[in-house]
Formats: structure tokens, C-alpha cells, sequence
């Protein structure tokens, strides 16, 4: 436990701009006529003018209250019913009444925004905080992975079971993707790696699951279950990472996963 890490990440960790420039690429045309709206007096009449004009353009609304229209968020309209928000935007009177019910009116009116391309490209950036969970998974697995290439360890990523019959049938049918596969002339390992940085039931689950697992895949000769995880999010769940622990043969965490490394070396890859 005391040589768990606080973070494996990397300063590109906190937001993926490529990921963000794209979502606002793909509605910089739309922004860009709303900005149209953008310090108008009258703007009930700039809102009907550009809905005479291109009605679609109304559809990007919800990001500018940072929301993504696939999550189909619900609020209860100035009548009590509760309607999905894209609702609002598919009508005239309905934009109006969203644009004047979440203020962007007067954020229009009064100039706070100078630009609705720059705008969403800063909401991007805060929603991008939404998928740094799985960044963390991913930033694991590319740690795991240079260290497998440094010591000349081979290895295959994102394995499914089917590709084992005999590990498939050990499962009951159920399909299982392993993060890394490595192969010895002793033993073929397939391998899981997480990192969690917070506690919560996340990691309470995995522990669970994979305590269920390792037996299963164990038992069938030639193969083994390897855990590695890391992260201070496990000293929020001790009970559940030490019941791992003296139940799975091989978990390790990056401090000493050089032994694990140590031992597929020993027993030689094969070609």
C-alpha cells in the first residue's frame, strides 16, 4: 500500500484539444450565424429573422448551456410539464422561450460573449473534464505498454476470450476483452490494468469481479489471470484490494511490476 502512486498523469491528461477543436469544428458554421444574435436590442426580431433564414442553425443551442444534445437532458416548461430541452428548439416560440428562460438573452444583449466559436470551445474544454476517467484507463494501459516494450516484453492488446476456446469455456460463454495478452513457453498471461486515483464503488466492483475471475481462468492449465493496478484510490478500499491480493496469485502495481517482467523473461516468449 505505501508504494501506491497519487497519479499517473501526464500533462496532456486534463484535456484532449484535438478531441475539443474537432466538436467545435463540426458547428463552427451554425456558431458562427448565432453570433449573429450576438448585441442585438431587438432580438426577438433577430431570432425570427435568422429562423426565416436557416432554422437548423437554433439545433447547436444546448452546448451554449453546456449540454451535449445526445444526453438528452429534461426540464419542467413555464407550464409544469416536464419536456426534453432539444424540444424547445424546434419551433420558433420555442427557441425564444429557451433563449429568454436560460439568460442567454441577456448575455446576447449585453455582449458577454464576443465571439460563440471561442465560447463553446471553452465549454468544450470543461466538459472534456468528463472523460478524464477514462483517459486515466487509457494513460495506464500506455504506461503498461512502454514498460512491456523497454524490457523487450511482447505482448497483444485488447484480446477477446473467444480468441482462447478453452478460457472461453472456463467463462461460462461470457465474452471477456483483456487488456494485454503475453505469451512464455510456461504460461499464457492475460492481463487487466486499472489506476484509480479516487476511491468510491468503482474500485470495490473491479476487485470483486476479478476475484471471481482469476479462479476461473486459473484453473484451466497453461493460463493465468494478471492484475495490475495502481493508484491512492485503493486506500479508501483496503479490505477489498487486500482480499485480492491473498486471493489472486499475480497482482502487482507499477512498483513491482519489474517482477512480473522479471518472471516472463525467465520463462522465455515464444516467437
Amino acid at each position: 500500500m505505501s508504494q501506491l502512486l497519487d497519479t499517473n498523469a501526464t500533462l496532456d491528461f486534463y484535456c484532449d484539444f484535438d478531441k475539443i477543436k474537432q466538436n467545435v469544428e463540426e458547428i463552427s458554421i451554425s456558431l458562427n450565424t448565432l453570433n449573429y444574435l450576438i448585441g442585438k436590442e431587438d432580438l426577438d426580431t433577430a431570432i425570427e429573422l435568422l429562423w426565416q433564414r436557416d432554422k437548423s442553425v437554433f439545433e447547436v443551442l444546448e452546448i451554449l448551456i453546456a449540454v451535449r444534445s445526445k444526453d438528452r437532458k429534461k426540464v419542467v416548461n413555464a407550464r409544469g410539464a416536464i419536456v426534453p430541452i432539444k424540444d424547445y428548439l424546434t419551433t420558433l416560440e420555442g427557441v425564444k422561450e429557451y433563449i429568454y428562460g436560460t439568460g442567454l438573452a441577456q448575455v446576447f444583449k449585453n455582449r458577454d460573449i464576443k465571439n460563440l466559436v471561442d465560447y463553446v470551445f471553452g465549454v468544450e474544454a470543461g466538459l472534456d473534464t468528463h472523460a478524464r476517467k477514462n483517459r486515466s484507463g487509457h494513460a495506464m494501459e500506455g504506461l503498461i505498454a512502454d514498460i512491456f516494450t523497454s524490457h523487450g516484453v511482447r505482448f497483444a492488446r485488447e484480446v477477446y476470450s473467444t480468441d482462447f476456446p478453452d478460457i472461453h469455456s472456463a467463462l461460462e460463454g461470457d465474452t471477456k476483452r483483456f487488456d494485454f495478452v503475453v505469451q512464455t513457453g510456461a504460461c499464457t498471461y492475460l492481463i487487466e490494468v486499472n489506476f484509480y486515483s479516487d476511491g468510491g464503488s468503482k474500485p470495490n466492483e473491479v476487485a470483486r469481479a476479478y476475484t471471481e475471475l482469476a479462479p476461473k481462468i486459473d484453473a484451466v492449465k497453461g493460463y493465468s489471470f494478471v492484475w495490475i493496478t495502481d493508484g491512492i484510490g485503493w486506500m479508501k478500499a483496503k479490505s477489498m484490494i487486500t482480499a485480492a491480493y491473498t486471493s489472486i496469485p499475480n497482482v502487482y502495481n507499477l512498483t513491482d511490476l519489474i517482477h512480473f517482467v522479471q518472471k516472463v523473461k525467465q520463462e522465455g516468449q515464444q516467437e
